[in-house]
């Protein structure tokens, strides 16, 4: 996990009234390109959690994107040209990894994933006006592809978006500080784990990044 981040441009900051909760593609599939005992895994799955339980516990809406198995071509569309057929239709593939699976009973949403961007096929920015939120908390895998576009795709969207840092992972560190550089220079306000808790709990940050200058 990164232990610094990128001055942001704005000075936004989540408001619990405002934001949603966007767990990003922690499909057992996904998490399979890292060693689950090694970094940055332990720091994804505990920071992602600790954000989870916290919305959980303010009522703020937690929304989970999920990847289905076996897509048709149509479907599947360009990705088979990067990435291949994708998931299988197999819970060893498709389901989201337990620690921080969602509980339907506690009101998590799910939503079908078909692109980079959360906001692709899926009506999601329809669901965050319905729930009354323009804000969006963005945590998961990978953070230089569909973090950084449904984060981008939030920006043009007029939602204002927050990738977490240090609750987002990559397959290199290069991609993921890449990430995080676009993501405050062009559309985001990138922060930290702990920085959004305190938020939430209205308490002033202690860890978050000064704006920076700029148009």
């Amino acid at each position: 996990m990164p232990r610094k981040t990128p001055p942001n441009r704005v000075d936004w900051r989540p408001e619990r009234h405002r934001c949603a909760l966007l767990v990003h593609d922690m499909q057992r599939y996904f998490l399979a390109a890292f060693r689950r005992d090694a970094e940055p895994v332990p720091a994804l799955l505990r920071n992602v959690r600790a954000l989870r339980d916290r919305c959980a516990a303010l009522d703020i809406p937690r929304i989970y994107t999920v990847q289905p198995g076996d897509q048709k071509p149509r479907q599947r569309g360009l990705l088979r040209e990067f990435w291949g057929e994708g998931l299988r239709d197999d819970e060893a593939h498709t389901v989201v990894v337990p620690e921080v699976a969602p509980h339907a009973g506690d009101g998590d949403i799910t939503v079908t994933k078909w692109r980079y961007s959360a906001f692709a096929r899926t009506g999601l920015e329809e669901l965050l006006r319905g729930l009354g939120r323009d804000q969006l908390v963005v945590c998961g895998v990978y953070a230089h592809i569909g973090v950084l576009m449904t984060a981008c795709d939030a920006f043009m969207r007029d939602v204002e978006p927050f990738v977490v840092a240090d609750a987002v992972a990559d397959f290199s560190a290069e991609e993921h500080a890449m990430a995080l550089d676009y993501a405050a220079r062009r559309c985001a306000a990138v922060t930290t784990t702990r920085t959004v808790l305190g938020a939430l709990d209205g308490v002033a940050a202690e860890d978050g990044p000064a704006p920076a200058g700029g148009r």
